[in-house]
């Protein structure tokens, strides 16, 4: 069932039941407010009776005054009797047997006779004056009053049928009155819904309208609208990254075929087979590590547990890193020094790795003549490790996406070192994710820093 007919059932069977009940009360306290009157009404003729008996005491006078009162009074009947015998009353109607007992003055008693419906009551009076002196003159004289209920019956059955008509059409009307509010209040998904159908791989730009739906539903379509923003970026970055991949592989590739091609369009001696060779080789390489950062990358996607958690001594790393690239420094005349000292947990071989992307990309942009700074610090958010060099500045608009895969500043893609593949920022992000951290890159006038920020995280023992 969709959400509309759910709805419109629940309301539909709440309503009915609520419809039944009020209709019950209704015909329950109309009979019962019935069986209140003919009461007070049978008490006040017992009442009368008794007088009429008390200022009589001449049997056939009596007998003269309560026909009188059984004929004014259409419906009524009146038996006087002393145990088994008859004093006053017609036998047109049968009382019941355990009528003395159960039809007593507070409560009265409902039978049927015949076509009769009747509602009687039972009273003890005193003893009728000249009645004759039978064997049954001890027992106590008894009044029975009743009354013909067929009036009230009808009414009843009248009420009964109107309530009945009334619940099922007030039941239908409040079931269709919820279908409209159900579909009228689903309304804002069906609009969410054709928004949605609108959405593809080339047209990730819909959202869902927050302000035309309810508050119950913003916060769904605020969620919505999130998921959709973060997969038009995603998708982007997918698009870009394929843009990119390809360009990247196009590259060394095409050097590979142009080389190989040349060489086999004519003999050539050893040593330039040997130097066409080795030119190849060092494309195989590059495209070896691309394809070795890219599975890293892929695997960082999907998370990655630090493979040996222990103690880092950063400026033990720095150092070693500094005698790495000692000669890389002399060549390009730059001078590297170090300052500070501080201790993280963390895998030291993925440490090493992200602090070795940052310090090759910062002598590979370095002037020459001028200094790389490493500055290690622990401040109260965490420990930074960062790398400045003396270059060219980066413009803001870039330096958000410089940890982009394959994203380069130089947007006709000149590479100054064969070396670089456009991924080695991308690593260091994801190495220092993985770390719980974050990388870092800002720029001024002449200066361009990267920072690695560690959390605080416990010794490894």
């Amino acid at each position: 069932m969709t959400l509309t007919a759910r709805l419109t059932v629940l309301y539909t069977l709440v309503s009915a039941t609520v419809l039944l009940g009020l209709g019950a009360l209704v015909a329950w306290s109309t009979s019962a407010h019935f069986v209140e009157l003919d009461r007070d009404y049978l008490q006040d003729k017992a009442q009368l009776i008794q007088r009429t008996v008390d200022e009589t005491p001449d049997p056939v006078e009596l007998s003269a005054k309560l026909n009188d009162l059984l004929n004014s009074h259409h419906g009524l009947f009146i038996a006087i009797s002393r145990g088994d015998e008859l004093l006053f009353g017609s036998k047109t109607i049968i009382f019941p047997n355990d009528f003395d007992t159960s039809g007593a003055m507070n409560q009265p008693k409902d039978w049927v006779d015949g076509e009769l419906q009747l509602r009687g009551i039972s009273t003890e009076i005193s003893k009728v004056a000249g009645s004759r002196d039978t064997a049954s003159s001890t027992k106590p004289t008894r009044l029975k009053v009743a009354l013909d209920t067929q009036h009230h019956a009808h009414f009843m059955q009248v009420l009964r049928d109107q309530l009945i008509v009334y619940v099922l059409a007030a039941t239908l009307l409040s079931g269709f009155l919820g279908w409209w509010a159900a579909r009228s209040g689903l309304a804002p998904l069906r609009i969410m819904k054709e928004r949605a159908l609108k959405v593809t791989a080339h047209k990730l730009d819909q959202r869902m309208p927050i302000e035309a739906v309810p508050v119950e539903m913003a916060d769904l379509a605020s969620s919505l609208n999130t998921m959709l923003e973060r997969l038009e970026l995603d998708f982007s970055k997918l698009t870009d990254f394929s843009s990119d991949i390809a360009h990247e592989l196009r590259t060394p590739i095409s050097n590979l075929l142009t080389q190989t091609q040349v060489s086999l369009s004519q003999g050539r001696d050893p040593d330039t087979y040997r130097e066409i060779l080795a030119s190849n080789a060092e494309e195989f390489q590059r495209l070896a590590r691309m394809v070795s950062d890219m599975l890293f990358l892929a695997k960082t996607d999907h998370g990655i547990q630090l493979p040996n958690r222990e103690n880092v001594a950063l400026e033990d790393e720095v150092v070693s890193l500094l005698d790495f690239y000692d000669a890389v420094a002399e060549e390009k005349q730059v001078r590297m020094q170090l300052v500070g000292s501080a201790t993280v947990a963390g895998d030291r071989l993925m440490i090493r790795r992200a602090v070795s992307n940052l310090l090759s990309n910062a002598l590979r942009h370095a002037h020459h003549g001028t200094d790389v700074e490493l500055i290690i610090d622990s401040q109260h958010d965490g420990i930074s490790l960062c790398v400045m060099n003396t270059g060219d500045q980066i413009n803001a608009s870039d330096l958000p996406r410089l940890f982009d895969r394959f994203y380069r500043v130089d947007k006709a893609r000149s590479h100054t070192s064969p070396d670089g593949t456009g991924l080695g920022l991308a690593i260091t992000k994801s190495i220092m994710l993985a770390h719980g951290g974050s990388a870092l890159a800002s720029s001024t006038s002449g200066s361009v820093r990267f920072c690695l920020k560690f959390p605080y995280r416990p010794a490894v023992l």
